[in-house]
């Protein structure tokens, strides 16, 4: 069965195809009752979809992900339920802007390298007023004929030890987390299989970051197979952590799971929203 919430999802804003407004319609018509737009290191699609949500009697959640490196890695914290008017968290993600569009310069340097020209001006032509990402890097590539789909890309270009690539340094996890409580939300470690971290840093990254304050980790979510589910489950529980879900959808060919496919949390798990006025419209 489908779950009525989707706490992970982006819009134009940051690497999505569907501007907030759509974003929104698109949720409502996939049967989505409570929603977050978590934007990569934006939050100012939150206004207008919020606006949208209320034409579509959806129940809309402040959300952000926030890029973060911990061990030398880069690892997404999710922020739900933040005033987004706090003046420290919208300071801090300016910066971030700022840094993601040099290490864009970077990225199209590099590419440049190895043959591949225009790549900082195409992924800003198809990121329009949006934050630059790797996605838009990803699209400009393949749309270019340099890899069969943007998925490829990423093996091809984005990873580490290919042309593309960029070491970045993001704020740390202490910083990330700090910002989110301070503005009045939660904090979620986005997608933690995505990481590829092994069980004992796995174990490291959650024993700091519950002790930081942290609130909950995505158990369900796109780019988690069915197994991780039920491991994440485990682990969440085992630090006495929450569990949030979400599709992180980004659009038709640029995500793994679509809105309103999002399978319930497994039996156990204490959701993130289980305290959250919303959470009666989920019944």
């Amino acid at each position: 069965m489908s779950a009525k919430i989707d706490l992970h999802c982006h819009s134009t804003v940051s690497d999505g195809l569907l501007s907030p407004q759509y974003l929104v319609a698109n949720a409502a018509a996939s049967g989505i009752k409570v929603l977050a737009l978590t934007d990569h290191d934006d939050i100012s699609g939150l206004a207008p979809a919020r606006l949208a949500a209320a034409q579509h009697d959806l129940h809309f959640v402040n959300g952000v992900e926030i890029s973060v490196t911990w061990k030398k890695r880069t690892l997404h914290i999710v922020g739900l339920k933040f005033d987004a008017d706090n003046s420290s968290l919208k300071m801090a993600l300016d910066k971030v802007r700022y840094t993601r569009d040099m290490r864009a310069q970077e990225m199209s340097a590099g590419l440049a390298k190895a043959g591949i020209a225009g790549a900082y001006e195409g992924a800003k032509a198809i990121a329009k007023q949006s934050i630059l990402t790797r996605s838009h890097f990803a699209q400009f590539l393949a749309q270019n004929g340099h890899a069969k789909d943007v998925k490829s890309v990423f093996k091809k270009f984005l990873v580490k030890g290919k042309p593309g690539f960029v070491d970045s340094n993001w704020m740390d996890l202490q910083s990330a987390v700090g910002l989110i409580i301070g503005a009045g939300g939660q904090a979620v470690i986005a997608h933690p299989g995505r990481y590829d971290l092994g069980m004992v840093n796995i174990h490291l990254l959650m024993h700091e970051f519950r002790g930081l304050g942290g609130s909950a980790i995505e158990v369900v979510t796109g780019s988690h197979q069915p197994p991780q589910y039920q491991q994440f489950a485990k682990i969440a529980h085992k630090f006495s952590l929450k569990a949030s879900l979400g599709s992180d959808y980004h659009g038709a060919g640029l995500s793994f799971m679509g809105m309103g496919h999002v399978p319930e949390l497994p039996a156990g798990c204490v959701p993130v929203w289980d305290d959250w006025p919303e959470a009666k419209f989920l019944i």
